[in-house]
C-alpha cells in the first residue's frame, strides 16, 4: 500500500502510451488513417496524457468540459481541472472528419498518437476571448481597468496563442505512441509519474514537495527548496523541458545549472532533478493550478507557490496564484477534488542586514538592504551582459549561464516587470 498521495482524478494513472504488440498494431493502423498536424503544445499534451501525468484526462476535451474548466474549474463530471486541454483543427480538417472517426495526430513528421473522435466544436473568435479572460485576465494592473485587452494581444504569450488557435476544436480518446525527443535528449531527467512515484517510494518519501522552474535556479529558488527540505521527506526540483517564449533560456542549459547546484549545495539524498515535456501556458495563478494537479500524479502532495508564480508581465497579483487555491471548488469527493497543496512562501530575498536568505515575514529592514531576486531579472542581467549583483545566484551556477549568453548570435530583449524589478516590493 503506497503512502504518496493518490493520481488526481481517482482513476490511478491514466497512461494512454502503447507498448509492445499493441504499440505495432497501432502504428499500422496509423498509417492509414487520415492524418492532422498538431501544435507543440498539443504535442506536449499527448504525452503527458501518454504517462499519466494528465490523469484522469484519456483524451482531449469536450464543449461541456471545456465550459466548466473555464467557468468552474470542473469538468462535467465534477472532477477538478484548471486548464483546458483541447485540440484545434482548421475548418477543412474539420469538414473532412466524421464523429466516430479515427484519425493520426502527427507533428512534425512523428506520429504522435491515434484519436477517435467523439465531438466538434466551432470557437468563434468570442469563444476564443472568452477563454482568455476565464484563464489569463488576472488582478494585476495590466488586467484591471480595461487594460486587458490593450496590452495582452500583443504581450502574453498565453493570449497570443489562444487567439491563434484554429477555428474548430475536436474531442475524443487518444492512443499515444511516441514520448517525443524527451527520452532521448533529457535520460535520467525526464521522468514519468511511474518512475518519480517509485523513487519516492524507494527512498521512503511521503510527503514530497515540487518546486516548478522554467528559469534557472537563483538563491530564492535554492532557499525555498530547502525549507521545503526541512518541513517535507524530499523535493523534486521538476522542469519544464517543453517550449517556452523568445528569450526565455533552453532546458538543457537550465537542466546543467540545477545539477551543478545539487552537486555543490544540497544533500543529494533529499532531491531529485526531472522535468517534464509541456509547453508554459503563461496561465498565472490558473497554471499553479495546473502545476499542482499534475505533480499529484507525481506523486507529490505539496506545490511550492511562491511570488508570482508562472507570471507574465504585469498580468498577476503578487500572491494571486496562492490565494486561487482558497477559491477553488471542494466537493468533499477525493476522487474528484485537487489533493496536493499549496506550500505559500512570501517573497524571499538576500538580505544583508540579516546576512542571509530571509522573507517578508522574516525580515524588518529596508528594501535598499534586499537583493531583489527573480528569474527575469537574472535573464535580464545575463543577456545585457552586465554585473550580477552579489549573492543573486552561485558563482558555478553563473559561471554555467554566462557560457550559454557568450555563445548567443542573436539575442532577445528581455521585458522587465514590476515583480521582477522589486519596485512593487
Amino acid at each position: 500500500m503506497s503512502n504518496l498521495v493518490a493520481p488526481h482524478g481517482g482513476k490511478g494513472l491514466v497512461c494512454a502510451l502503447l507498448h509492445g504488440n499493441e504499440l505495432e498494431a497501432e502504428q499500422e493502423k496509423a498509417a492509414g488513417l487520415k492524418k492532422v498536424q498538431v501544435s507543440d503544445r498539443a504535442k506536449g499534451d499527448l504525452i503527458m496524457m501518454g504517462i499519466g501525468g494528465f490523469s484522469p484526462l484519456a483524451g482531449f476535451m469536450n464543449k461541456a468540459d471545456w465550459k466548466g474548466v473555464c467557468e468552474t474549474f470542473q469538468m462535467e463530471d465534477g472532477t477538478f481541472w484548471p486548464v483546458p486541454i483541447t485540440l484545434d483543427v482548421d475548418k477543412a480538417d474539420a469538414d473532412a472528419i466524421n464523429i466516430g472517426d479515427e484519425i493520426t495526430l502527427e507533428s512534425n513528421g512523428t506520429v504522435m498518437a491515434t484519436m477517435k473522435v467523439s465531438e466538434k466544436f466551432e470557437m468563434s473568435e468570442a469563444d476564443k476571448k472568452w477563454e482568455c479572460e476565464k484563464v489569463f485576465m488576472g488582478e494585476g494592473e495590466e488586467s484591471v481597468d480595461g487594460k486587458f485587452w490593450e496590452i495582452a494581444p500583443e504581450d502574453h504569450p498565453g493570449v497570443i496563442m489562444v487567439m491563434a488557435q484554429k477555428g474548430v476544436n475536436i474531442a475524443g480518446t487518444v492512443k499515444v505512441m511516441s514520448q517525443g525527443e524527451y527520452p532521448d535528449e533529457y535520460p535520467g531527467v525526464y521522468l514519468t509519474p511511474a518512475e518519480t512515484r517509485a523513487m519516492f517510494e524507494e527512498r521512503g518519501w511521503s510527503k514530497v514537495a515540487a518546486l516548478q522552474l522554467r528559469n534557472p535556479m537563483h538563491r530564492s529558488h535554492e532557499y525555498l527548496c530547502k525549507i521545503a527540505v526541512e518541513v517535507c521527506d524530499g523535493v523534486m526540483i521538476h522542469s519544464l523541458i517543453g517550449n517556452l517564449k523568445p528569450g526565455d533560456i533552453p532546458a538543457d542549459t537550465r537542466v546543467k545549472a540545477i545539477e551543478i547546484l545539487i552537486e555543490n549545495y544540497f544533500v543529494k539524498d533529499n532531491v531529485i532533478n526531472a522535468g517534464y515535456p509541456l509547453d508554459m501556458r503563461y496561465a498565472g495563478p490558473r497554471e499553479g493550478l495546473l502545476h499542482a494537479t499534475f505533480r499529484q500524479n507525481y506523486g507529490v502532495n505539496n506545490m511550492l507557490i511562491g511570488r508570482d508564480h508562472a507570471g507574465v508581465g504585469d498580468f498577476y497579483g503578487l500572491f494571486e496564484a496562492q490565494d486561487i487555491f482558497d477559491r477553488i471548488p471542494k466537493t468533499g469527493d477525493d476522487a474528484k477534488d485537487l489533493l496536493c497543496e499549496p506550500m505559500k512562501i512570501d517573497w524571499t530575498f538576500y538580505c544583508h542586514k540579516c546576512d542571509g536568505m530571509a522573507s517578508l515575514r522574516t525580515c524588518n529592514h529596508d528594501k535598499e538592504s534586499r537583493v531583489i531576486l527573480s528569474g527575469t531579472k537574472l535573464r535580464k542581467a545575463l543577456s545585457d551582459g552586465a554585473e550580477i549583483v552579489d549573492h543573486f545566484g552561485r558563482e558555478e551556477v553563473l559561471d554555467h549561464l554566462k557560457l550559454y549568453y557568450a555563445g548567443l548570435t542573436e539575442k532577445v530583449e528581455v521585458k522587465m516587470q514590476g515583480a521582477a524589478s522589486g519596485d512593487s516590493m
